[in-house]
């Protein structure tokens, strides 16, 4: 069983509901990834659509907005979800930045 927004190359074998995926590695670029971790700070708040959000939408394609609503909703419930368990907020954003890459190479790939 594969997760659906994996690509073909990177199955990862699954038991169950959970998962281990490792642990963050500091191969890579080292100011992207702080980028990535700062940026799945937002998803500590629940999404909403105001003001220049709203108005940059506007045009836009429905579904291209309903996916990425769905992934708003998801990323944040992500984070809430491991804040509840008793985690500490950096793990639930590591984790949140992890999910928050896989939604991109989704997008592209």
């Amino acid at each position: 069983m594969r997760k659906r927004c994996e690509p073909d190359f990177l199955i990862l074998p699954s038991s169950g509901a959970s998962r281990w995926q490792g642990s963050i590695t500091k191969v890579g670029n080292a100011h992207i990834r702080h980028v990535i971790v700062e940026s799945a700070w937002a998803y500590r708040h629940s999404p909403s659509l105001k003001g220049q959000i709203r108005a940059r939408q506007e045009g836009q394609d429905p579904e291209a907005k309903r996916i990425a609503w769905k992934a708003q909703h998801r990323l944040h419930q992500k984070y809430h979800l491991i804040t509840s368990r008793g985690n500490a907020g950096k793990k639930a954003a590591v984790a949140v930045a992890r999910e928050l890459i896989w939604v991109h190479l989704s997008y592209w790939l």
